[in-house]
């Protein structure tokens, strides 16, 4: 089975054959339809995330289920399935609270020895999955059975981009019509986000990015104002489209900590801050103390959209099969697996939304 290697930081990945171990008796084998690659992978490759290698990376995708183990109830082999990045066990103490994002199987699953290197070490796969390959061995509760005839390549996106940009505006935020939004970063969650925020019905969505076609594909998807902070100041011109208060929603999708500070900055009094981006693990985020405190504003951790994914990814497949959802804007290219590194430059240089491996 082929599959690209994380081996180590600043490194490209390996195209490497690797023999995938026997699976449990909760895990589903898994063929691969489509991979997206996404910035999280990428904060693998260049050391914002730490991971221990040899792992296969990857954790987006779609595929259809070709064995499952003894103790597997939830799918069956032939069943079309979304990956999801954290799994939903629907047992521990997250779960049933209704915060399956929290999911404390996660840490399991992610550390469970997956493949084999031909000179005989194991290695893991990414959060559980490793999508960047032909076939994966997962626990049950990291898939979600579908039925859908939307092509691979576009479900795949829920399996980590779409469901935390549309569940952030939906559960998170829960935006409310008329409500205004800025978003911060208009890549694959943010352009989620976008289409979100159309969905809930708020009345300004204001997109954020210094690259010029991805502003077009956010007033495609459903902005009602682009912004691009390279030739203007943006508190300046949010709070311009706001009466001077500042925007309900600020959703920080570019994984920076200073971004954040500056997102409370286009806030209104009372209003919040979502971050969906992932900084850096040695970064920290500073926000000045008084005027936090006096003007009562609200930072808040999206961790997966809050997304419930076994009611909300079926959810978002209907959303997409009515016309609602564009998933396939979201998909710039379409490359095979031996590319994955020119895929992951490309992100690197703003030139994709998403690239899908299939």
């Amino acid at each position: 089975m082929r599959a690209a290697l994380f081996v180590g930081v600043d490194q490209a990945l390996e195209i490497t054959d690797l023999t995938p171990l026997d699976p449990g008796p909760s895990d589903v084998v898994v063929e691969v339809g489509a991979s997206g690659v996404c910035h999280s992978d990428l904060s693998v490759v260049n050391g914002g995330r730490p991971l221990a290698g040899p792992a296969v990376l990857g954790h987006e995708a779609a595929g259809t289920v070709v064995a499952v183990g003894s103790e597997v109830r939830l799918v069956s082999p032939g069943d079309r399935v979304i990956t999801t990045f954290i799994p939903a066990c629907g047992r521990c103490y997250w779960c049933l609270r209704g915060q399956s994002n929290l999911c404390e199987l996660a840490f399991d699953v992610a550390a469970t020895p997956r493949e084999m290197l031909p000179d005989g070490r194991t290695a893991t796969a990414f959060l559980g999955l490793g999508t960047f390959a032909e076939q994966i061995t997962v626990h049950e509760a990291s898939v979600v059975p579908v039925h859908s005839d939307l092509p691979d390549d576009q479900l795949a996106l829920l399996g980590c981009g779409v469901t935390t940009g549309v569940g952030a505006v939906l559960r998170t935020a829960q935006v409310r019509p008329g409500d205004t939004v800025a978003v911060i970063g208009c890549g694959g969650v943010g352009q989620a986000v976008v289409q979100g925020a159309a969905l809930a019905a708020a009345g300004r969505v204001i997109a954020v990015d210094p690259v010029a076609w991805k502003r077009d594909v956010a007033l495609r998807l459903g902005a009602t104002h682009v912004v691009d902070p390279a030739a203007e100041d943006v508190r300046e011109a949010v709070l311009a489209l706001t009466d001077g208060r500042g925007v309900d929603h600020a959703f920080e999708v570019t994984g920076s900590p200073t971004v954040v500070s500056e997102a409370l900055d286009l806030t209104r009094r009372g209003g919040e801050v979502l971050v969906l981006g992932m900084p850096r693990f040695d970064s920290e985020i500073s926000i000045p103390a008084l005027p936090f405190f006096a003007t009562g504003k609200r930072v808040v951790v999206s961790k997966y959209g809050d997304a419930q994914v076994r009611t909300d990814i079926p959810t978002i497949v209907g959303l997409a099969e009515s016309g609602r959802l564009d998933l396939a804007a979201l998909v710039t290219r379409r490359v095979s697996l031996d590319d994955v590194n020119e895929a992951l430059r490309a992100m690197t240089d703003g030139e994709v939304i998403r690239s899908v491996i299939v």
